[in-house]
This record gives structure tokens, sequence and C-alpha cells, in this order.
């Protein structure tokens, strides 16, 4: 018996059209009913921005061009001379030294032990946890004014008035870190820590080897809030400094920008540029290590 093995012909399908595909008229609806919220987000960018870029071209112009009315934002005839005042006359070398030991040491400080508090609070298991994290967290409801003149009482006991450790010792760990770290640490998964229990390991190793390297995000966003806080600090430098080779720079910028009988701006915002400029390369320098912090954080 034969068998056909002729190929038979075969009906094509015409493909039906997907009904979750968008319909362009619903895209360019969509895109132009946007325009509100562009507006709006133009208008915030600019709020935001322009008193900077102010403060940077004022600092080029002259006392009588900051003065006049109306203002102008590009300079008539711009000059340094606000600059080679702010580096010529004032002792800059030694408030910039001050501001960058008081910054980095209560940056690392927080970045150290507000991660040793995090993970305690987050993976390990004693008597009173619970209570002394909700201690931490009732600090954050407590007003920084109510505990500034008790602060100061007991730094001038310990004998740490005008000096450096009097300016960073209070501020090496914060509540706000302490539960940042934990609420990021908790995100972590518990078997890393049986881990390295099995392979018997202290739960010092398993910090420093296992939980500190995953907290990259957290640390960076912590880090750069920390910098920013204890740089920008007027109030407890201003008090506890008392004299000029203890002083910061927004001190010591408030203090010698304002006159007798009038204010240097000139030289205040050229001083406020270069101070926000360490800031900046902080924030430049960790940006995508801080929005993944900020973004995974509290997630669990």
């Amino acid at each position: 018996m034969a068998v056909d093995t002729a190929p038979r012909p075969t009906r094509e399908v015409a493909p039906q059209p997907s009904s979750r595909a968008p319909r362009s008229g619903m895209v360019g609806s969509s895109r132009g009913g946007r325009w509100w919220l562009y507006l709006v987000l133009t208008v915030a960018l600019v709020a935001v921005v322009a008193p900077f870029v102010w403060m940077v071209l004022g600092s080029f112009k002259g006392e009588g061009e900051l003065r006049q009315v109306p203002p102008t934002w590009w300079p008539q005839s711009a000059s340094l001379d606000n600059y080679t005042q702010l580096f010529s006359k004032l002792n800059f070398g030694q408030y910039f030294y001050n501001s960058i030991v008081v910054a980095v040491v209560v940056t690392a400080g927080n970045l150290i032990f507000c991660s040793m508090l995090g993970y305690a609070f987050a993976m390990l298991d004693f008597k009173g946890k619970r209570p002394l994290f909700l201690a931490v967290m009732a600090t954050l409801m407590i007003p920084g004014v109510v505990t500034f003149v008790p602060l100061f009482v007991l730094v001038a006991n310990a004998g740490l008035i005008n000096s450096l450790p009097g300016l960073f010792l209070p501020f090496l760990v914060s509540p706000f870190g302490v539960f940042l770290m934990r609420q990021f640490i908790l995100g972590l998964p518990r078997d890393l820590l049986d881990a390295g229990r099995v392979d018997g390991a202290g739960e010092l190793r398993i910090f420093w080897r296992i939980i500190l390297p995953l907290c990259g995000p957290a640390l960076a966003t912590l880090g750069i809030l920390t910098f920013l806080g204890s740089w920008n600090n007027f109030l407890w430098p201003l008090v506890v400094g008392q004299t000029e080779d203890k002083y910061t720079l927004p001190v010591a910028l408030a203090l010698y920008s304002t006159g007798q009988n009038s204010t240097n701006y000139g030289l205040l915002l050229a001083g406020a540029t270069v101070v926000i400029l360490p800031i900046l390369v902080v924030f430049l320098v960790f940006q995508k290590r801080f929005i993944e912090g900020i973004a995974t954080t509290g997630l669990k």
C-alpha cells in the first residue's frame, strides 16, 4: 500500500490584534494630560536651584552691586575679591580643618556604632530588647533644644569645653541612625547568620564579615545625612568652641562676615559657596548608594 508523502498545504492564520496593546490615541492623550505634572516639577526645580545659583553668582559681585535695587543676576563686573578676602584675611585653613575633623569623626562614629546597635536590635535576642528600642525611638520625639543645656553641662563637667572632642563626642550615635540601620538589617536573610555560626564565627565576626558588607546602601545614606548635619551644625560649635582656633566654618563665617554696623554679604556668599562644595562632592560620589538606601530601607 502506497503512502502519500506529499506535503499538505497549511492554512495561514491572520494574527489577531491584542486587546492589551495601547492605542496611539490613548498614549498621546496620557502624555498630553501630564503637562501640568511637568510644569509643577519644573517650577519646583527652579525654586530649589535658583537660590544656589544666585548665591554662586553673588559671590563674584561687589558689595555695592549686591545691595542695589533692583538686584541683578549676572555680575556687572565679576571679581574674586570676596574669595581673596576669605582665604587671606581669615584663618580659613584652621576653620576648614576643624570642620573636616568634626564631620569625619561624627560620620565614622555613626556608621560604626549605629550599625552595631541596628544589628543587635534586628538580629539578636536579649532581655529588654523591645523596651530599649522603644526608648531609642522615643528620643526621636525630643527636640534638640530640650537636651542642649544638659548636654552642655555634661561636656563642661568632663572638661571638654573649647576642644575638638567636645564638638564631636556627643554626636557619635544618633537615634535616627540606629533606626535606619535596624530597618535595613531586618531585610537581610537570617540564613547568613546561621551559616556563619555553623562555621564557628562569633557575633562580632559575623557582623564585620557578613552583615556590614551587605549594608552599603544604608551606610551611604546614613553617612551622607550625618556628614551634612555635622558640617552645617552651627549652634553647638558656637557655644562649645570659645576661641578662634576651635571655630568651624559656619561659626567663623557668621562671626566675621557680620560687622559692627553692617554685614559683608559678598564675603558671606563666598564662604557659603565654599562650605557647600564638600557636601556636593560627598553626595555626587555616593549618589547611587544613597538612592538605593532610601528606596530599600524599611521595606520589611
